[in-house]
């Protein structure tokens, strides 16, 4: 905007741009904020929807209570990170002057030319094994120092018949063959009959939900279970930059819990998962 100027020594002749006023960074977290802003917003509408038929699962379901939470929350951060709602866009802008971008301000680390999810991945890349990612070997950090674990023999006897399909499973997705090992130790001990109270099945221990994204058809054939989670894996190994432990744990307890602490999620449950993976992982390895 051009202004009138009546003394060139006092006077600037244009606004200054809304945008110089924040850094990179500072927008970064400010996107951030915005978001969590209309999660928390969407949070309350679904309670305020479901609250005449007592929550999302009623009042007589079995674990109604916790998982409640668990869903409201990962609902409303899904729609708050694809504008749903548009309250996240609105207050950016209102602040920055800028559009909020979708998918901007989510806080993790990403490599740039690959897909953003694990979902998307997916879509894209065709049902089984063959849908390669075509990057190569994923770089994976952070393994740290856990102690090494040792599993049962029979476990390890178990595994041991489908080590061609996790050989395979690797050589395609790009994970390493014992880290897809250690999370079939971690989640089954190698049992294909598996089922956790969660309804997750199989080897890889794999949600309907994530099953059907990764296009697996019978979740407990031994192969497409592998292929399936492994696959799942890969996306989010790639999702987190390689980053091996926040991969585990959204593995563990979904991307949306990360992205919502903004790390490892303070479960105990996911805590320990992660260090008996690495555990199994550094006995493996040697």
């Amino acid at each position: 905007m051009e202004l009138k100027i009546t003394n060139e020594e006092k006077h600037i002749s244009s606004t200054p741009g809304i945008n110089d006023r924040f850094s990179p960074e500072q927008k970064q977290k400010l996107a951030k904020a915005s978001r969590d802003f209309e999660s928390l917003l969407t949070s309350m509408m679904l309670k305020s929807m479901t609250k005449t038929t007592n929550g999302l699962f009623g009042d007589d379901s079995y674990g109604g209570e916790t998982f409640e939470g668990l869903f409201e929350n990962e609902i409303s951060s899904f729609m708050s990170k694809n504008q749903s709602l548009g309250v996240a866009a609105k207050l950016y802008k209102s602040i920055t002057g800028e559009e909020l971008e979708t998918g901007a301000g989510i806080p993790v680390k990403k490599i740039t030319g690959h897909k953003d999810s694990p979902e998307e991945v997916s879509r894209e890349e065709g049902a089984q094994g063959n849908g390669a990612t075509g990057s190569g070997r994923i770089q994976v950090k952070g393994t740290g120092t856990h102690s090494a674990v040792e599993p049962s023999q029979s476990s390890m006897s178990r595994i041991g018949r489908y080590e061609d399909v996790i050989e395979q499973a690797s050589k395609d997705f790009g994970v390493d063959s014992n880290i897809i090992r250690s999370v079939i130790l971690a989640e089954s001990a190698g049992n294909v009959k598996a089922r956790s109270v969660s309804n997750a099945k199989g080897l890889m221990q794999l949600m309907d939900s994530t099953a059907s994204s990764m296009g697996v058809k019978n979740v407990w054939d031994p192969k497409e279970n592998i292929y399936g989670g492994t696959k799942y894996l890969a996306g989010l190994l790639r999702q987190y930059n390689g980053e091996l432990k926040l991969a585990l744990a959204a593995y563990n307890a979904g991307p949306g819990n990360v992205e919502k602490y903004n790390g490892v999620p303070p479960f105990n449950e996911t805590r320990n998962y992660i260090s008996r993976v690495l555990g199994y992982l550094k006995h493996l390895n040697g």
